[in-house]
């Protein structure tokens, strides 16, 4: 018999942690129980109608269209630098500073490929966005997780990163708004992070994707309004335009590493559907559907704080992003306190917080302790699972 064995890359990762998140939707769903789902990020709002007719009427348009560029069409370029131009005042040149994405996990993933040799570090958040540690394991590198925690508002200690790792890093990841935390790092951080990057030779890469969904009157920043010199920034419409299904988005930044960047792209896929990107353009060129999904997040955000709240948890309200970073109750784990949301009686599903962080040198996972709910239910889902929530017995 032929013997199958894993990779070593493979056999070095867990099981990703939102397929946990659906196995036990599917486990509920077995018995008969329909939960309310907050455990993995995916809008349940329709996306916006402007999006899908243009959407319906490109696939007629560009029937022979044949293969999509690998670095996104022309227009959708323009479209990109367009809105970057209006939204952060930013000048992005869109045949040498721009290209196209299949959202932003797979740019996320494979983005490494491009600049980590083998046992070269990555400076990663943890809590934070798995792909950024498995595209670093899958390309041989060393992720080195730095520990995001309440008591510096969920901003990186870059005092505390070793010298040694410092020396070797290649990359380091930054999130603002950031998941799962919800916290909107202040321009002066990402004026701080940009000099570090610039002073130790290292590449910072920024996962923008919440950017366009804040909940207070300071728009959050990009990290190229202070300089594109060193810097990609990763942005997707699956959250802003709630086109998770449409697989599109975009990097931007210093001409030198999109270049890189490209090479590897145009040797892993063949790019988004012409027609896709169509559709994202009609989604960048309209800003009302975005003001309405931010108003219907808001809604939902003080739904479920006030829900907690009420039922004795501390108020975890945050600042941006369609996620809830709830600290669980005094004596319990994130994974007891998520368990505890499984009951029958309750069958809410989040996601608990040590699943999505990773453990720092010092051995500690500052995701235990807090469960993530992603607000994509609709608002009556939601306000069913607020009255729930106030009934817990803690």
């Amino acid at each position: 018999m032929v013997e199958i064995r894993p990779s070593h890359r493979v056999s070095s990762i867990s099981a990703y942690a939102f397929a946990e998140v659906d196995a036990q939707v599917a486990k509920l769903k077995a018995q008969g129980i329909d939960p309310i789902d907050f455990g993995v990020g995916d809008p349940t709002t329709p996306t916006p109608m402007v999006v899908r007719q243009v959407t319906q009427m490109a696939i007629d348009i560009r029937k022979s269209a044949g293969y999509p560029s690998y670095i996104g069409c022309k227009e959708y370029r323009a479209a990109i630098s367009e809105w970057t131009q209006k939204r952060f005042g930013i000048a992005v040149d869109p045949d040498t500073e721009v290209a196209s994405t299949l959202g932003s996990k797979e740019g996320i993933f494979n983005f490494p490929e491009g600049f980590v040799d083998q046992g070269d570090y990555v400076i990663i958040p943890t809590p934070g966005y798995p792909p950024y540690a498995r595209g670093t394991l899958f390309a041989e590198g060393i992720p080195y997780f730095v520990p995001l925690l309440p008591e510096n508002h969920y901003l990186p200690d870059l005092d505390a990163i070793p010298r040694k790792v410092l020396k070797g890093a290649k990359i380091m990841w930054i999130n603002y708004p950031n998941n799962p935390s919800g916290v909107n790092a202040p321009l002066r951080f990402l004026e701080e992070v940009m000099a570090f990057g610039h002073r130790h030779n290292i590449i910072i890469a920024a996962d923008e994707a919440y950017t366009e969904i804040y909940f207070g009157e300071d728009r959050p920043h990009s990290i190229l309004e202070i300089t594109k010199e060193g810097v990609i920034v990763f942005q997707s419409l699956s959250k802003r335009s709630a086109m998770t299904c449409y697989r599109v988005g975009w990097v931007a930044g210093d001409r030198r590493i999109v270049d890189i960047f490209k090479k590897v792209k145009t040797n892993v896929d063949s790019g988004s559907a012409t027609f896709i990107q169509d559709g994202a353009i009609a989604a960048l060129e309209d800003e009302d559907h975005v003001t309405a999904l931010r108003n219907e997040y808001r809604e939902k955000r003080d739904i479920l704080v006030d829900a907690m709240v009420h039922a004795g948890l501390p108020e975890c309200r945050p600042d941006a992003t369609l996620y809830i970073w709830q600290r669980v109750p005094e004596g319990m784990s994130s994974l007891e306190f998520a368990t505890k949301l499984l009951d029958p009686e309750v069958a809410i599903v989040t996601t608990p917080g040590e699943w999505i962080s990773d453990q720092t040198a010092s051995g500690h996972n500052p995701g235990d302790g807090f469960v993530r709910f992603a607000m994509v239910p609709d608002i009556e889902k939601t306000k069913e699972a607020a009255d729930k929530l106030k009934n817990l017995k803690l």
